[in-house]
């Protein structure tokens, strides 16, 4: 998945980015709302927002989000651990609060049941035909054979799967992948697509010409 993680204090930012990429996450990290700006229209599949930033509220910051219609899943993480304080931010858009100081592996367990909620509650196992993807242990096979994908493949696999059903623009896709700080060669998404249908099948991932790419809905 590729997060957008939203908190000014320097050591927990960076011990959340660093474990989170540990998992296989992407992450870009911002500090203050003026950053969060300059990545306005970039993809994300999940936000962790902090209530209280050096420019302004992240709650208030997720308020406007919401309104302007995105409906990107959202974690607030936070120190404030009243009742009030929680129903607040629920109501402001959160998906799930978590009340700081945390274990980072609850994090992450958090995301994935954010992820299965989205999903319309399906579990992390999602099958196509012969194809079975286990979006939790980040492994794939085919006709009930494990199939070796390299980080890079699983991770364009991941974000089609994610989005099932649904046309994902090309330039989408590679910032999904890479996030925003990276670069990608010209053709290197295509060599990864033509790499997934290698080993997954052809059928896996349709090509929409001048759109992007596709995976249908799993059965």
């Amino acid at each position: 998945m590729r997060l957008l993680l939203l908190e000014d204090d320097a050591t927990l930012g960076s011990g959340l980015r660093d474990y989170l990429r540990t998992e296989g996450h992407r992450v870009d990290w911002c500090r203050t709302l003026r950053e969060v700006a300059a990545l306005r229209g970039e993809p994300f599949d999940a936000l962790l927002v902090d209530w209280q930033l050096p420019d302004g509220s992240g709650l208030q910051w997720l308020r406007d989000h919401r309104a302007a219609g995105a409906v990107t899943p959202a974690l607030m993480l936070t120190a404030r651990d009243r009742l009030q304080e929680r129903i607040e931010g629920l109501d402001a858009g959160a998906d799930d609060y978590l009340v700081k100081p945390f274990a980072p592996e609850e994090l992450v367990a958090r995301l994935r049941a954010i992820g299965r909620r989205v999903n319309g509650g399906n579990a992390s196992l999602r099958r196509f035909g012969p194809v079975s993807i286990d979006l939790a242990s980040r492994s794939a096979a085919r006709d009930g054979l494990r199939i070796e994908l390299t980080a890079r493949e699983w991770s364009v696999l991941e974000a089609l799967v994610l989005r099932a059903g649904r046309i994902v623009p090309k330039q989408d896709l590679e910032r999904l992948v890479l996030g925003f700080d990276s670069e990608l060669a010209s053709n290197a998404l295509e060599v990864h697509v033509s790499a997934l249908r290698r080993k997954l099948g052809r059928e896996l991932i349709e090509t929409v010409r001048g759109l992007g790419y596709r995976v249908e809905k799993p059965a």
